[in-house]
């Protein structure tokens, strides 16, 4: 992961309707397969004799990141946005304008997220994930 993805990660964790959940992976490459309010339980990356290594850790002093790159990860950041929000959160690419045509150009710019209520921009980056934890962090 680059530092602008670890910093992301950081502000995802940091805000308040943020929890890890079962499909998450870290930025260590552990995958989230089950939690509770007292423990989590990781399926790690690498494999022993007797099947795939396990990881146990606590909630608190818990120092990984998400990886936001990882799609399963990126949905679970679209549940806990909509949660966040209590309605339907989409995102949606911006395209640059061509000036000579008046319309939309061929490329994305940036990442919006809207909610499907009143159809209001929550949140907005340079990628998706950005957008996702604009709007984790702006949420009510």
């Amino acid at each position: 992961m680059t530092d602008e993805q670890i910093a992301l990660g950081r502000r995802a964790v940091a805000c308040k309707g943020w929890r890890w959940m079962a499909g998450m992976l870290t930025h260590d490459g552990y995958r989230m397969i089950w939690c509770s309010e007292t423990e989590r339980e990781w399926a790690g990356p690498s494999f022993s004799e007797a099947g795939m290594a396990w990881r146990y850790a606590r909630i608190h002093g818990e120092s990984s990141l998400p990886d936001l790159t990882d799609p399963a990860t990126l949905g679970c950041m679209f549940a806990l946005v909509r949660e966040a929000w209590g309605c339907v959160v989409v995102t949606s690419p911006d395209y640059d304008y061509d000036d000579d045509e008046a319309r939309q150009g061929p490329n994305v710019v940036g990442w919006r997220a809207v909610e499907t209520v009143r159809w209001m921009w929550v949140g907005g980056g340079t990628t998706e994930a950005e957008a996702l934890v604009v709007a984790l962090e702006s949420a009510p």
